[in-house]
Parts: structure tokens; C-alpha cells; sequence
């Protein structure tokens, strides 16, 4: 949880120069959203709450823990098959600790 007495309020100029942004819906409980792309940016991914959730496995539901993620983008920038393919490799990120680990650290 955000300690209070540490945040700041964010200024303009905090936001220029992106070109992606993150947002965390989840924090706030929501379970869904369509996160609106922030001029210039050309995309936003939003994390959902994560919870458990019925799943269909081999033809079995079974309870998993899971994140909902939605990514908005802009069409004239950036390819629907190429945000497909980052989120499938997003996707495997976080299914596989050990490929997540190792990615955060080569960022390191």
C-alpha cells in the first residue's frame, strides 16, 4: 500500500516524453477497465485485481489465481499483431518466475 505521507502529486511534466504507460486498476479492486491511451503515448496496458478464478483446464474447471490485463493502443502506430505478440510474450513472462527473473535482472 501507497504511504500517503511519501506521495506527491504528479506534474505535467512528469508525464512528457513517454511513450507507454502502466496503469493499476487492480489497486483500487477493479476487475475491469479500458485504459485511454494519455497524448503522446501511443499505448497503456491496465492490471486488473488479481483473485481467483473458475478456469477450464483439459476440459476441468479448476480455481486459479489470475490477472486480467488489458492493453489499449493506437492502430496508426503500432500493429494489432505486434501488440498480440507482446502480450502472449507478456503473458509468458509472468506464467514463467524464472524467465520474469531473469529479464528484470539483465534490466538491472
Amino acid at each position: 500500500m501507497l504511504n500517503a505521507a511519501r506521495a506527491r502529486s504528479l506534474d505535467l511534466a512528469d508525464l512528457k516524453g513517454g511513450t507507454f504507460s502502466i496503469t493499476n486498476v487492480g489497486m483500487i479492486g477493479g476487475e475491469a477497465a479500458t485504459p485511454i491511451i494519455n497524448y503522446p503515448e501511443s499505448a497503456i496496458l491496465a492490471t486488473m485485481k488479481i483473485a481467483d478464478r473458475a478456469r477450464v483446464e483439459n476440459g476441468r474447471v479448476k480455481v486459479k489465481m489470475t490477472l486480467p490485463l488489458c492493453l489499449s493502443f493506437d492502430h496508426r502506430v503500432i500493429d494489432g499483431a505486434e501488440a498480440g505478440r507482446f502480450m502472449n510474450d507478456l503473458k509468458k513472462f509472468i506464467e514463467d518466475e524464472p524467465s520474469l527473473a531473469a529479464a528484470l535482472n539483465a534490466g538491472a
